[in-house]
């Protein structure tokens, strides 16, 4: 994080396609409207058939990677001086080409049920579907339960939920791209930030009870058929309202409206469970202390609607669980006041309030 480059005031609030004005609302309309006919619709199905491809979700995976090619672009131009950056989004755009987008598609055309080794559970719930698990060979298995449920903890415990969130999740990377224009448009209220706190938990439990429903489905559903047609039924609605409806047209057709991460913010189960190991590991931004100008940079740009101005004018480095990591705020502070870093708790906190620290 030394080598972040300080950016300065963008020019966000000049431009027309990037305030909530009409033409704001019209993009918001037009990504509204796309994802629609995408999930509820058969446009698609004729497009992707002239295309050889064996339906519309492989034609929107090949959307998805050229636009956030072209969001990539966008970026680097405007925050490319940080080598961070330039890091993260190659990241990005190589786990999207290869993990999301050309290893599935080439495993659909040798034949083989393609598999998304960049999503974990619960963000793919799925993944611990028993019907799911039967669909793949041992080793797939292994690695989405292990990947899931020790992989991630500890991951999330010494590098924060940024290791997933910032740099590996295809959500999140759209968000580091094609969103980043909307960036300042989060909400920074308490009321959008007590919503979070509250609907965000709400999906992680009902992805967690959803889990536990199917799978006992697959064990008693055959002697209890009320049983069986109420899973199905929770199974449905699940991803009718979290997989298509927040995730996808919340998600991301809000973003000239309400800014980039929605979705990461307030629903995601697994930005959820990643946060609740980040608030208890080493993850933290830390305070140079009296050095902050107030000129509320950190804020206006944080995607996550964290009030980071306030930190800084109390000299007060923190852990949030909704931080994601993108280190926007440390690129845009002209003074170098923020810096994203992992450190011992008990350690950092002496350094931070300027005492002896003895390393044993």
């Amino acid at each position: 994080m030394d080598l972040q480059g300080q950016n300065g005031l963008m020019t966000t609030y000049r431009q027309a396609w990037r305030s909530r004005g009409a033409l704001g609302w019209l993009l918001a309309l037009g990504f509204t409207a796309f994802y629609l006919a995408l999930y509820f619709t058969d446009y698609f199905e004729p497009v992707a058939k002239a295309l050889h491809l064996s339906s519309k979700w492989y034609l929107y995976g090949a959307i998805y990677t050229v636009v956030m090619i072209g969001g990539a672009v966008y970026y680097l131009r405007h925050h490319g001086n940080s080598r961070y950056n330039q890091v993260r989004i190659a990241v990005n755009l190589s786990v999207q080409i290869l993990l999301s987008f050309s290893l599935p598609f080439t495993m659909h055309l040798l034949g083989q049920k393609d598999f998304y080794f960049s999503y974990l559970w619960p963000l793919k719930i799925d993944y611990f579907y028993p019907s799911t698990i039967a669909q793949y060979p041992i080793y797939m298995v292994l690695y989405s339960g292990l990947a899931s449920l020790v992989a991630m903890p500890v991951l999330a415990y010494f590098y924060g939920k940024r290791w997933y969130c910032s740099w590996v999740c295809g959500c999140g990377a759209l968000a580091n791209t094609l969103g980043d224009p909307w960036r300042h448009q989060s909400s920074k209220s308490t009321r959008a930030w007590r919503f979070e706190q509250v609907s965000i938990h709400a999906v992680m439990i009902i992805a967690l009870i959803t889990t536990v429903i199917v799978g006992a489905d697959f064990l008693i559903g055959k002697a209890h058929p009320q049983f069986h047609a109420v899973a199905a039924e929770v199974k449905q609605v699940y991803g009718f309202v979290v997989g298509a409806i927040l995730a996808g047209i919340v998600g991301v057709a809000v973003y000239p409206i309400l800014g980039p991460r929605i979705w990461c913010r307030n629903f995601c189960p697994m930005a959820a469970m990643l946060g609740l190991f980040q608030k208890f590991g080493r993850f933290r931004i830390r305070v140079k202390p009296d050095m902050c100008i107030s000129c509320g940079n950190c804020s206006t740009y944080c995607e996550m609607g964290i009030d980071v101005r306030s930190y800084a004018q109390s000299n007060q480095s923190f852990t949030r669980a909704a931080c994601v990591g993108c280190g926007m705020c440390a690129h845009v502070c002209p003074r170098g006041v923020l810096k994203l870093e992992n450190a011992k708790p008990q350690v950092f906190d002496k350094v931070r309030q300027r005492l002896p620290v003895t390393n044993i």
